[in-house]
């Protein structure tokens, strides 16, 4: 058993993220989906459809949502699954947090909310900071 992934993201963002993720490694080392929530979409369809997909995910160890920009539509969709207790939501989702949380596939839903977030942050550089004097 292990942690569904779902990502609730603007249009074909979450899609797009884990596709690149999953060439990137080779392969998906956790059971991941991708919701792309359209402007035309009706909100009750759309949590309708958010909670087949996580009962789908969640094979006991629970469901880790990221999705995009905090107090957005997705992030909204996000946020209201998280009433349940099997559910994780982080926001901010980018490719290295993906890529951190494909690393840690038996951790327990906790400890990878924990991995997105510092594999989210350590992603996001001011790239001046990191370059050498020869480079400059």
């Amino acid at each position: 058993m292990s942690v569904g992934i779902l990502l609730v993201t603007h249009n074909r963002i979450g899609c797009e993220l884990l596709e690149t993720a999953k060439e990137t490694l080779g392969f998906c080392p956790l059971q991941t989906r991708a919701l792309g929530v359209l402007q035309d979409m009706d909100p009750a369809e759309m949590m309708r459809h958010a909670e087949a997909i996580v009962d789908e995910l969640d094979d006991g160890d629970g469901v880790l949502v990221l999705t995009d920009a905090y107090g957005s539509t997705p992030s909204n969709v996000a946020s209201s699954l998280a009433s349940d207790q099997r559910i994780t939501v982080v926001a901010g989702v980018n490719l290295p947090m993906l890529l951190r949380i494909f690393n840690y596939p038996g951790l327990h839903l906790a400890e990878l909310a924990d991995k997105a977030l510092t594999g989210g942050q350590d992603g996001v550089l001011l790239v001046e900071r990191f370059r050498t004097r020869k480079e400059l």
